[in-house]
């Protein structure tokens, strides 16, 4: 009972951290390449350090009672490839000799490897940073700088062990080709005594050649991203600002100043005749004695004269 109660406690507590995580910053470039970031880690480290090939040839003797047409040679991650051997027959008597593989590749391949494995987990816990910590993240830029520096190591550490396992790889086929190990086999270096030696099968090198492509895939990735850390810094922020505008006053207040000389020729009448229209007009009065009477004027014609 105690066990199911503390299932359901830490059920619910990730399902408030689900609620209460910001998922929408998968959505922006910063926390989508990084989610890209985590997946393609997984696919270089994962092809590489998984890898297990085998080729195959066979030996036919004079004698062909001693002949072993069926010689397999299996090899794997890390591709310590010296201490890899088989048994093949010296057409002499019936007896056999171990032959070893030639090279030793681990470095490279490990080193691949181990550069995929802590990429993944820094993505791991650079997405978990974004989505439940994002506020902190961007406190005082110390996320954002730390996560550039790291970002930039990372993209390098892409480059050269990309180039060195994929350097390694061309050595492991080169190491593990049928032809070449042919020539290992005291027998086939006898061919004039009636001896042959031919491949039956070639390794299958598809997965390998895949995680040298992903190596790649990734140094594009987190070369890609620092621009996208670097705006989080907001070192380039005082150099995205938009220019100040021009001062446009000058026009303004010189047409202001031509406003003050030149005056509207209709503003004096504006205090003119100014008519009354509240005022009632009554049809029996005589206009024309009033108007002239109040103005001094004659009031009849034979008093002009």
């Amino acid at each position: 009972m105690c066990d199911v109660i503390k299932s359901l406690n830490s059920l619910s507590l990730s399902l408030q951290l689900v609620a209460q995580g910001q998922f929408r910053v998968l959505k922006l470039p910063l926390g989508f390449i990084k989610a890209l970031e985590w997946l393609f880690a997984i696919f270089a480290f994962s092809t590489c350090g998984s890898y297990s090939g085998m080729f195959r040839v066979k030996v036919e003797c004079k004698n062909r009672t001693e002949s072993n047409l069926n010689i397999e040679v299996e090899f794997e991650y890390p591709f310590r490839l010296h201490q890899v051997y088989f048994d093949a027959p010296t057409c002499n008597k019936g007896e056999t000799e171990r032959c070893f593989l030639v090279g030793d590749y681990s470095s490279s391949a490990e080193f691949f490897v181990t550069i995929g494995v802590f990429a993944f987990l820094y993505a791991t816990a650079a997405l978990s940073i974004y989505v439940f910590f994002y506020e902190k993240y961007k406190e005082n830029n110390k996320g954002p700088l730390i996560d550039l520096g790291v970002t930039a190591v990372f993209a390098f550490m892409w480059l050269v062990s990309s180039a060195a396992w994929a350097k390694g790889l061309s050595d492991v086929k080169t190491a593990t080709d049928p032809d070449e190990v042919i020539t290992l086999i005291s027998a086939c270096r006898e061919e004039g005594e009636g001896h042959s030696c031919r491949e039956v099968h070639d390794p299958v090198m598809s997965g390998l050649n895949t995680s040298v492509a992903f190596g790649f895939i990734n140094l594009i990735l987190w070369v890609g991203n620092l621009w996208f850390v670097f705006k989080e810094t907001g070192i380039i922020a005082p150099f995205m600002r938009a220019p100040p505008p021009q001062d446009k006053s000058a026009a303004p207040d010189a047409y202001g100043q031509q406003g003050a000389y030149e005056q509207d020729p209709y503003a004096s009448n504006q205090g003119g005749y100014q008519p009354d229209y509240n005022q009632v007009i009554h049809p029996h009065r005589d206009y024309g004695q009033q108007g002239y009477g109040q103005q001094g004027a004659p009031t009849s014609f034979s008093n002009q004269m």
